[in-house]
């Protein structure tokens, strides 16, 4: 069974059991999070498709704490002045488990 969550504007797709780095939430570790904005939900049998978003099912999650995702890397470069510059950049994701996706 998956489901695809709106979570702060972007969609994520979510199963029971499953951990995923979601834009930060101001949220601290161990707390609880109940999405109701669910876009689809599948059984492998049944599709529910919401208009925009299903009434009857909810997503139960756990917050596990703050990461970072990998480095990304950017270079400068002025061409013929011998200027050359790296910058990194790690991005802050708050990572969630899935603890219920229920149908009501």
């Amino acid at each position: 069974m998956y489901a695809i969550v709106e979570i702060a504007g972007k969609q994520y797709k979510v199963e029971k059991d499953a951990a995923i780095n979601v834009d930060i939430l101001q949220l601290n570790p161990n707390d609880e999070l109940v999405i109701d904005k669910v876009l689809l939900c599948s059984n492998g049998e049944n599709v529910l498709i919401g208009q925009p978003y299903l009434k009857n099912v909810t997503v139960t999650a756990k917050v596990l704490g703050t990461v970072k995702g990998d480095k990304v890397r950017g270079v400068k470069f002025g061409k013929r002045k011998r200027f050359t510059r790296t910058i990194g950049h790690r991005q802050a994701y708050s990572q969630i488990m899935i603890s219920d996706l229920a149908v009501k």
